[in-house]
């Protein structure tokens, strides 16, 4: 038993104790005991099986609980500038370093390298984003910095602390500085990392060409260190800058190599970055189930793994992109519910504008059509300012909204002001235009909307199809809503969702209609009346009952259609959609003239 001093920290053995800068830190009992255990051995590094067996003594325990350990206390050592004296030697184990280089963790060249005083300003700021307090974080890191407190890794934090507030621009002069303090101290290496935050930034807030340019920096500045966690991070950024220039296959390339540093090295930050947007590129590229399977994955690699919240963000966001695009709707409430809980899980008081636009989707798609435009007005105002990108996708969720909604004035404002944005507005823009009565408009807009190669266009692919496959079948073109139908049907592993295969059954009851096949129809608007519950999609439930009560009252079933118009009736009054009314009222009448004419 002893006591270890290293930076501000002091560890008494004996009395149970870690201290920063003299005042007791909290640490749970095994983040104890492993810092005390590497302090003991810190001439070598300690392999998983002797720290298994010496944290979980006869207890039979996998190395999830080891990383998790670990991870919490280079959290612990995070509030005294120390996470990096602990360190992982991927396929070993773990060792403390505290040699000088360490333990000073390259001050500037005007820092004191004195101990922190108790109470001072960046004690105070390392404490806060230990405790996930990202805004008293930002506000203490200010205070230190005009003290010349700051180490050059409290740059990074206090990035970090900003971006979870949603004020990323404001991280991006931090970065830089850290960029160049850790050049100016030879830390060539460690200097690629906040250079690769920097291209994440600017790819988000659309600035590509800077991206691109931090990005070249990155792999300057990594050289020969193919196997290092900044090569990893590096790849994975690849992979994002080549979907942005619709390459998926290099993308995908990308992303398989940033997964497979990370499995080398046991980091489930680059690990479930690479997995996460190895699953996203395959999806672009039509392997549905691995995709899927690929992100499921990575997430639960990721948020098992501690995180931080802007990696958490990206690997549930872009699960929830793949899921809107796909209109995989049951998958994306799951994860935007959880997503919710983690964000209040780490402080992220203000969900970011990406998660208020998820989330509006959803709802939208559930039926709760008021709570979801005022929360994409709201992510319009988030994404102005984390990415901008997405303002015109927000755009159309909102046509989408106003569409259900029966606004089509607004709907089309929307739409409109999606595309001048630079966002392709369909599906929901050609159904809009079908109820103008523009059919050949429509069927024209699908069409180009299929053409191209970057990820919006291939992930909506399906949802565009099926739409194109009932405006085909309207302006008549059978052959080509047969081809995309066949399209459909013959690639069942690549479209799985209900929400497509409820559109390509609607799309065939419009084709069955035109050959005046009613009864075939009807079953086809049966089964997407059961995609469409399946799911939990109201509004598009009420549609297809509402056509298939059409198709009743032109049969003589008036029974069956008398049920679908009841049933379709209570969903219209309780979504408050004045275009589901405006059909109902005039299937109503119809199905009162059809019964005086059968009286007569």
């Amino acid at each position: 038993m002893g006591i270890y001093r290293f930076g501000d920290f002091e560890l008494n053995e004996d009395s149970r104790a870690l201290r920063l800068a003299g005042r007791e830190v909290e640490a749970q009992p095994l983040v104890f005991d492993f810092l005390a255990i590497l302090l003991r051995h810190q001439d070598r590094a300690m392999s998983k099986d002797e720290l298994l067996e010496t944290l979980w003594p006869g207890v039979t325990v996998t190395e999830a609980s080891l990383q998790r350990v670990a991870s919490l206390a280079r959290g612990v050592l995070r509030q005294g500038g120390m996470e990096t004296t602990l360190r992982n030697l991927p396929r070993f184990g773990y060792r403390i370093c505290l040699d000088q280089l360490a333990a000073l963790d390259n001050r500037p060249a005007d820092a004191s390298g004195k101990p922190s005083s108790p109470g001072s300003s960046i004690l105070s700021a390392r404490s806060a984003v230990a405790g996930r307090k990202w805004h008293e974080a930002a506000a203490s890191f200010a205070k230190a910095d005009a003290a010349d407190e700051l180490l050059t890794a409290d740059f990074e934090e206090w990035a970090l602390a900003l971006e979870c507030m949603g004020r990323p621009a404001e991280a991006i002069p931090l970065l830089a500085r850290a960029v160049t303090a850790y050049g100016v101290a030879g830390e060539r290496l460690r200097a690629a990392s906040p250079a690769i935050t920097l291209a994440r930034i600017h790819l988000e807030r659309g600035e590509l060409a800077v991206a691109k340019g931090w990005h070249k920096r990155a792999a300057q500045l990594i050289d020969n260190a193919a196997d290092s966690r900044e090569h990893g991070l590096w790849c994975w950024m690849g992979a994002r800058i080549m979907g942005a220039e619709a390459e998926p296959e290099q993308a995908l390339a990308l992303a398989e190599l940033a997964f497979a540093v990370g499995k080398s090295l046991e980091d489930p930050v680059v690990e479930s970055l690479g997995l996460i947007y190895r699953g996203f590129f395959k999806l672009c590229l039509g392997e549905t189930k691995a995709g899927q399977e690929d992100q499921d994955f990575a997430a639960a690699l990721g948020l098992s793994s501690d995180v931080d919240p802007v990696v958490g963000g990206i690997l549930y966001c872009n699960i929830l992109w793949a899921c809107r695009n796909f209109g995989d709707w049951a998958r994306a409430n799951q994860w935007t519910l959880g997503y919710e809980d983690w964000c209040r899980g780490h402080g992220l008081e203000d969900l970011s504008g990406s998660c208020r636009l998820h989330r509006a989707e959803v709802l939208g798609v559930l039926g709760t059509l008021k709570e979801a435009e005022a929360l994409v007005r709201a992510a319009l105002d988030q994404l102005a300012l984390d990415a901008p990108w997405a303002t015109g996708d927000a755009l159309r969720v909102l046509g989408d909204i106003h569409l259900a909604a029966g606004e089509f004035t607004e709907a089309e404002t929307a739409y409109r002001a999606s595309h001048a944005a630079g966002w392709d507005p369909q599906p929901g823009l050609a159904l809009l235009q079908l109820e103008q009565g523009q059919a050949e408009a429509a069927f024209s807009a699908l069409e180009r909307s299929l053409v191209g190669n970057g990820w919006p266009t291939l992930q909506r692919r399906g949802m565009v199809l099926a739409t194109l496959a009932k405006v085909a079948a309207r302006t008549n073109r059978p052959e080509r809503a047969k081809e995309v139908i066949a399209e459909l049907e013959t690639q069942p592993q690549r479209w799985p969702t209900a929400s497509i295969r409820a559109l390509t059954a609607e799309a065939k009851a419009e084709l069955f209609i035109q050959e005046e096949r009613l009864t075939e129809a009807a079953r086809e608007l049966q089964i997407a009346c059961s995609r469409w519950n399946e799911i939990g999609s109201p509004i598009n439930v009420a549609d297809a009952r509402l056509s298939l009560a059409a198709l009743l009252i032109q049969l003589g079933d008036r029974t069956g259609a008398e049920l679908e118009l009841g049933t379709a009736l209570a969903v219209a009054r309780k979504v408050d959609s004045s275009r589901l009314m405006r059909r109902y009222e005039e299937l109503t009448g119809l199905l009162a003239g059809a019964k005086k004419e059968a009286l007569g």
